[in-house]
């Protein structure tokens, strides 16, 4: 397992392929890649600042993970989460999922992007036309996250 938070671009593909390096037993390997938006909410977004607790949101995350684990029979989990200054393209969140089977590999991937975005302990400020704004929670992220 593997949490990172981190201001530094990441390689989503080296990511990925490092869920199965040197676990033989893995047969499926699923991954999803957040990106920022140059929208949201019908707004052009010029660029968003990430906050978070150092330590708190890491534990978190690796709660989360943890409880997939319990859930699914995983061979690895990889999550990556920028902080700091974003621009639109970039990527902003991995999560990883590696399992012997398939279905376990992508339940446990959405269900941890599905926790991550409720859970942990992220704030997000966009830079948008009508000046900087806080982002709100989602019904559909708490929605999302109530199926499991």
């Amino acid at each position: 397992m593997s949490i990172q938070v981190s201001a530094e671009v990441f390689d989503p593909g080296k990511a990925l392929n490092a869920l199965q390096d040197k676990h033989t037993g893995v047969g499926a390997v699923v991954g999803f890649v957040g990106y920022v938006r140059d929208f949201n909410d019908g707004r052009e977004v010029g660029g968003m600042f990430l906050e978070h607790f150092p330590g708190m949101t890491e534990k978190a995350l690796a709660k989360i993970a943890q409880q997939a684990h319990e859930r699914w029979p995983l061979l690895n989990v990889n999550i990556i989460h920028r902080i700091g200054r974003l621009e639109p393209g970039e990527p902003i969140v991995f999560v990883g999922t590696a399992s012997a089977h398939r279905q376990a590999a992508f339940d446990a991937c959405a269900f941890i992007m599905d926790y991550l975005k409720t859970q942990a302990p992220f704030w997000k400020k966009e830079d948008t036309s009508d000046g900087p704004r806080w982002v709100e929670g989602r019904d559909s992220d708490r929605d999302a996250a109530e199926r499991w």
